[in-house]
């Protein structure tokens, strides 16, 4: 009996023992985001989970310290609370670019603290224009002022009637460079980038992150976004080389091909600053100016609506690299952009997948690729010429009875064209614009091995890339049952493919943020991916839209008006409100009424902070 006794009291303080070992916090976010870079706020919010095997666990205390370069900013001390949700920092004043650390411990019901948390990061942006050390915007050419056109005509009929046989918004879309020495050891390098309407930025020919349509669309007359990129890593000793090319987006609609809308604020620019940070402390600046080459990109079509098309035989070999000679290049335009500059902070688009093809065949415009699954995206191809040659894609979500593509239902015609040099074989994909389809039908190529007596260019493979907004996964569904498994998969696909850097109604004929859709689905997709960032952005979108005289429009950024109805109504506007508390209850955002104040005025956040009031009593938590 003694000895069953030693075993049971033995196994009773293991259990207390590993217990104990196992109270560790996880899952830490600032600003809803692990080690986020290009953080605005002064006032950070930090939040974390609790890893407690024991039930009943109930938190009463935290600690929070915060670092720079080793050096104690913030120490929260400890304080009773249950709350492990957005706590705002509350230390010393930060700084832009200043790099920051953090961790936290807590204690739980019985006042036992758990472990340290990992020490994570965060970086700030940049906090004020004068911060951006002299950057200009710079463009390859000047705009035409007597072509701006916003906001934008609807529909093909009233931008014929407006403009006649005009063409409009056709700019030369640019690439630059810009080559520096890097002399010292490097401690840390960040770039901070804007262009208008889409980038693609380089260093040393590689492409910085793994973004797709860099920046997110806003409301362009208003305000652009910056993307922040941590490029330490990057850069080499010696000679380096920064990149740029760019694309129109929703900057520059030019009305050709198939286009929803058309509207211009002027042609391509960009603006960027890297800072490098050496280990000595001593700090230089690389910004945009006058100093930076440029020239027309090998991009000759760009539309967010009708399109890409791609001459390689303009291509200048090397051009983002090393020991390139840009003298013949022209130097860049200074312009100007009249819109304030933010960071981008919500999840980015990016490729979430690829998509082999199923099966191909002729038909009577060229040949035929089936995808098997229908999702927005672009086309990706390997070919192989001798000679140059054109070849079309043309994405289709339909078939004819013939089984060419029908794009009657998406928008048309909508195509990517891609002209070969005759260099071998090459790897290409468009970098701004996309569309939705599960068919691919190519003309001016044939698959690798059919028969090709006009000595086409020849499709070694093609893949669809879906391309969507990298919202992580909240939670999943799996049952016994088949046919629902499959129906959470085709809504998956249907829900990830409208989640641009808006939440669109459809990938290709419209792509606008529609806002009945935006309360409507939400409820229901917050169960399925984490989009607290994504909302921060749906919300901000709409005030800024918002007009002044308080009506909320019906798409946020309103890039164009409609009418009949569609221009001032409630089940759209009552997003403003209705999306604001889901984001409230699921993810504790806006229950800070200064906040709400600071971001989107006084009155809706009287309005909203009375809604929780009246919900929850006196609690101003959920």
């Amino acid at each position: 009996m003694k000895r069953i006794c030693l075993i049971i009291t033995a196994i009773i303080f293991s259990s207390q023992a590993i217990a104990a070992t196992a109270f560790s916090l996880y899952g830490l976010t600032c600003e809803f985001e692990a080690n986020p870079i290009g953080v605005e706020t002064t006032t950070p919010r930090f939040s974390w989970k609790c890893n407690r095997p024991e039930r009943g666990y109930v938190q009463s205390a935290y600690q929070i310290m915060a670092y720079e370069a080793g050096k104690v900013i913030w120490d929260s001390g400890k304080v009773k609370s249950e709350e492990s949700i957005l706590i705002p920092y509350s230390g010393t004043a930060l700084k832009s670019f200043g790099h920051y650390e953090w961790k936290v411990r807590a204690w739980d019901e019985k006042g036992r603290a758990s472990r340290w948390s990992e020490v994570q990061r965060f970086s700030m942006g940049i906090l004020s224009e004068s911060d951006w050390q002299g950057a200009e915007w710079i463009a390859l050419e000047n705009d035409r002022p007597e072509e701006y056109i916003f906001p934008g005509y609807h529909g093909l009929g009233i931008a014929q009637k407006m403009l006649g046989d005009k063409k409009n918004g056709f700019y030369q879309l640019p690439q630059f460079r810009r080559s520096f020495q890097v002399k010292k050891n490097v401690k840390h390098a960040d770039a901070f980038v804007a262009g208008l309407g889409q980038f693609d930025f380089f260093l040393n020919g590689k492409k910085a992150g793994d973004h797709f349509l860099d920046p997110g669309w806003t409301l362009f007359s208003k305000e652009a976004l910056y993307v922040t990129f941590d490029v330490t890593k990057m850069l080499e000793p010696g000679e380096n080389v920064l990149g740029m090319m760019l694309g129109n987006g929703f900057y520059n609609i030019p009305n050709e091909r198939y286009f929803k809308l058309t509207l211009s604020l002027g042609a391509p620019k960009m603006k960027m600053l890297l800072r490098i940070e050496y280990s000595d402390g001593t700090v230089e600046n690389i910004i945009s100016d006058e100093h930076w080459r440029t020239a027309p990109s090998p991009i000759t079509f760009s539309s967010i609506y009708g399109g890409e098309d791609y001459d390689s035989r303009k291509e200048i070999a090397g051009w983002n690299g090393k020991g390139f000679n840009d003298e013949n290049w022209s130097h860049a335009l200074p312009t100007e952009y009249p819109g304030k500059l933010i960071s981008s902070r919500s999840t980015p688009l990016t490729f979430r997948s690829v998509t082999p093809v199923v099966r191909k065949y002729r038909n009577n415009s060229g040949w035929l690729y089936d995808l098997g699954q229908n999702a927005s995206g672009i086309v990706r191809i390997c070919v192989k010429s001798d000679k140059a040659g054109e070849i079309i894609l043309r994405p289709a979500e339909l078939l004819n009875s013939d089984s060419t593509v029908n794009q009657s239902a998406s928008g048309q015609p909508y195509y990517f064209k891609y002209t070969t040099d005759g260099r071998g074989i090459v790897t290409w994909q468009p970098q701004f614009s996309y569309y939705g389809f599960r068919y691919v039908q190519v003309e001016g190529a044939v698959p690798s091995g059919e028969e090709n007596p006009s000595g086409l260019p020849e499709i070694i493979s093609l893949c669809g890339i879906h391309t969507c907004n990298s919202a992580p996964e909240a939670g999943t569904f799996s049952c016994s049952k088949p046919l629902f498994n499959q129906i959470y998969e085709l809504i998956d696909w249907a829900m990830r493919s409208n989640m641009a850097s808006v939440l669109t109604d459809c990938p290709h004929r419209e792509k606008l943020g529609w806002l009945e859709q935006a309360h409507l689905t939400q409820y229901s997709l917050q169960y399925r991916y984490d989009l607290s960032r994504m909302y921060e952005k749906i919300m901000h979108d709409m005030s800024v839209s918002q007009r002044d005289d308080g009506c909320i429009p019906t798409i946020a950024p309103e890039y164009v008006r409609f009418v009949e109805g569609f221009e001032d109504t409630p089940e759209w506007g009552s997003a403003f409100i209705i999306s604001a508390w889901y984001a409230y209850q699921f993810y504790g955002e806006w229950h800070d009424k200064m906040r709400v104040e600071e971001r989107w005025g006084k009155i809706f956040a009287e309005g909203f902070h009375s809604i929780k009031l009246h919900r929850h009593g006196n609690s101003s938590r959920n």
